[in-house]
């Protein structure tokens, strides 16, 4: 009896382990990585394509076995033609009441187009895609919740003071049903919110898998494409960063936006990563108030801080997002360091790049600041990359180093070498009309960027400078 218990249980054992390569070899059940997307027949604890932990979720994969067999689907005849043949037509694009989406899109959204939206939460992407779904009251709009009821939604359109009667809401997370009701309404765009909420009845993983996003995202496409609607997926991100999901994803839309800011500053910033459409350059401000998002036409105004006296450490860098001029305020504090080790904090500025000013300062201007502590921040919560905010980021440590004010007039824009010299920037005119618009004085750029300047400023000076030490000579 004892023998054939033994006997029983070896061939369960069998019979499962035998299911489970059955269903392997059926490419039925496969171990899936929920960050990155990557497969394995067996378990891993570490993912070996993005180096994550624990993230292997095991899901069944959809059946194709039943797929035609190659050769089956007739050949369609006239889909293979040459650049000759083909008729140049300008694309057409819907011009949307947001100044902010329309320049970040390269001009309006283009119908058929999938633009996915990521962003941290609560930073507003649901606001303010409703935002755009309740102003552009000329076009049918579908707006699909699958985070928030009826009445949520109703509540922030109060809060916002807007209302469309064009715009179609619908609280439902079934793929199916979604691209029921949006043949049944035809809108011109269509915003789900969220991609990860989204499943389909014909696969049997939940909500939020990477199976399920992936084929989600692709049916959603191809009703894109078919029918001619703008789509809007808004994605949530993992706490790197990046959209949740796999990566694949941001490959097949055609525009990846991420919307991003400091929840303890008003401002946020709607930034391209990827357009097929436009430039991936551009950038949208908005600010944040109790009756949703403002676009900023014009940042510099509020970027900068109005004083009344003059301090030390505070410089106006001109910078460049795209094609939009900027002048922001760079502030710099540099006091005695109590420590052996001095601290080095940055901002909204690269520390790797301020480490390498701090020695610019150091070797080749004779400043003894390796034993201070150095603070720098660009105010309003701005994270900037362009090189050309540099020379203000220089300017304003030796500044503060001195304890000397800046003139309130003078502006700066230039990269540094590790020589100490004062590199051309870009598009130096456009940054000179923003200064020269916002009533600044004096400009303090490359002598490299003299051949660069056309134009005839009668209101702001242009001061040349070839390097660093020279220019602090100068000013101090």
């Amino acid at each position: 009896m004892f023998l054939n218990l033994h006997l029983s249980l070896r061939l369960c054992a069998f019979a499962s382990i035998f299911h489970t390569y059955l269903c392997i070899l059926k490419n039925k059940l496969l171990f899936v990585c929920q960050q990155c997307g990557a497969t394995s027949v067996q378990w891993k604890g570490k993912c070996p394509s993005c180096g994550a932990w624990n993230a292997y979720i095991e899901e069944i994969i959809p059946d194709k076995s039943t797929n035609p067999a190659a050769g089956a689907i007739p050949f369609k005849d006239g889909q293979i033609v040459t650049l000759g043949d083909l008729a140049t037509e300008e694309m057409p694009r819907l011009i949307t009441k947001d100044s902010e989406i329309n320049r970040v899109l390269g001009g309006g959204l283009v119908p058929g187009s999938v633009i996915l939206l990521g962003g941290e939460p609560g930073i507003g992407k649901s606001t303010i895609m409703l935002q755009l779904a309740l102003e552009n009251k000329d076009r049918r709009i579908l707006y699909v919740s699958g985070e928030e009821s009826l009445n949520q939604v109703k509540l922030r359109a109060n809060r916002m003071g807007l209302t469309n009667d064009n715009c179609y809401l619908f609280p439902e997370t079934t793929l199916e049903q979604i691209l029921a009701a949006a043949k049944k309404t035809e809108p011109d765009i269509l915003i789900i919110d969220s991609i990860q909420t989204v499943s389909s009845a014909n696969i049997d993983t939940s909500a939020g898998s990477v199976v399920q996003i992936r084929e989600c995202a692709s049916e959603l496409i191809r009703y894109a494409k078919s029918s001619g609607a703008a789509v809007f997926l808004i994605g949530h991100i993992t706490k790197d960063g990046y959209i949740a999901g796999p990566k694949i994803l941001e490959h097949i839309v055609d525009t990846v936006l991420y919307f991003e800011g400091d929840r303890h500053y008003n401002y946020r910033i709607l930034r391209t990563m990827k357009n097929r459409f436009g430039s991936v350059a551009e950038i949208g401000i908005y600010e944040m108030s109790d009756k949703g998002l403002r676009p900023v036409l014009n940042p510099s105004e509020i970027l900068l801080t109005t004083r009344d006296e003059a301090l030390s450490g505070i410089a106006i860098a001109a910078m460049l997002e795209g094609l939009r001029p900027m002048l922001i305020e760079i502030q710099a504090l540099v006091s005695p360091s109590p420590f052996s080790t001095p601290q080095r904090t940055a901002t909204g500025f690269d520390s790797k790049r301020m480490a390498m000013h701090l020695a610019v300062l150091e070797k080749r201007c004779g400043l003894r600041i390796n034993i201070h502590d150095v603070f720098l921040n660009i105010a309003g919560g701005l994270k900037v990359e362009d090189p050309a905010i540099d020379l203000a980021a220089v300017v304003a440590m030796a500044s503060s180093f001195h304890d000397i004010a800046l003139p309130a007039e003078a502006c700066f824009a230039g990269e540094i070498g590790l020589s100490g010299e004062i590199r051309p920037v870009n598009q130096i005119e456009l940054r000179i009309s923003e200064a020269e618009k916002l009533g600044f004085k004096k400009f303090f750029l490359s002598s490299y960027n003299q051949k660069s300047v056309t134009r005839k400023f009668k209101n702001i000076e242009l001061i040349y400078t070839e390097t660093v030490d020279k220019l602090l000579k100068k000013m101090f």
